[in-house]
C-alpha cells in the first residue's frame, strides 16, 4: 500500500475508534449512579481512577479489534459487542458483590474511597483482557 493511502487510513481508522470510544464511555455514563465528570471536577480520585481504568480497558478492546478485523466495520462491531458483554459482566459482578459480600462498589466509590475506584477499575481491565483474548 502506498504511503499516503497508509495515513490516511490509519487517520480514518483512528478517528473512527476514538468518535466510537467517545460514544461507549457517554453511553456508559448514563447507566451510573453518578455524573462521572461532575466527581471529577469535584476532586473524587475513586471516580477519576475508576474512568480512567475504564477508558484504559475500552481503548485496549478497540486496539485489539482494530488489530484483529479485516476492515473498519468489523474492528467497529467488535467493539461493540465486546463493551457490551463487559457491560453485562459488570452488571452480574456488581451484583455479586452487593448481596454476597455487601460491597457496593458505586456507592463506595462516589463516596471517595480510592479502593472501590481501584477495584471497579481493575474489573473493566481484567474483562477487557478476557474479552480480547477472544478475538
Amino acid at each position: 500500500m502506498h504511503f499516503l493511502e497508509t495515513m490516511k487510513a490509519m487517520l480514518v481508522w483512528t478517528g473512527a475508534g476514538a468518535v466510537l470510544l467517545f460514544v461507549l464511555m457517554y453511553v456508559d455514563s448514563l447507566f451510573t449512579k453518578y455524573k462521572d465528570f461532575a466527581e471529577v471536577k469535584a476532586g473524587n480520585m475513586a471516580v477519576t481512577v475508576r474512568l480512567i481504568m475504564k477508558l484504559i480497558a475500552q481503548g485496549y478492546i478497540l486496539s485489539g479489534s482494530i488489530a484483529t478485523a479485516n476492515n473498519l466495520l468489523e474492528a467497529l462491531v467488535y467493539s461493540v459487542i465486546a463493551f457490551v458483554i463487559l457491560f453485562i459482566l459488570e452488571i452480574i459482578v456488581r451484583l455479586l458483590l452487593r448481596y454476597w459480600a455487601q460491597f457496593d462498589l458505586d456507592k463506595g466509590t462516589q463516596e471517595g474511597k480510592i479502593g472501590f475506584g481501584l477495584f471497579s477499575g481493575t474489573l473493566h481491565l481484567v474483562g477487557a483482557l478476557i474479552i480480547t483474548a477472544c478475538f
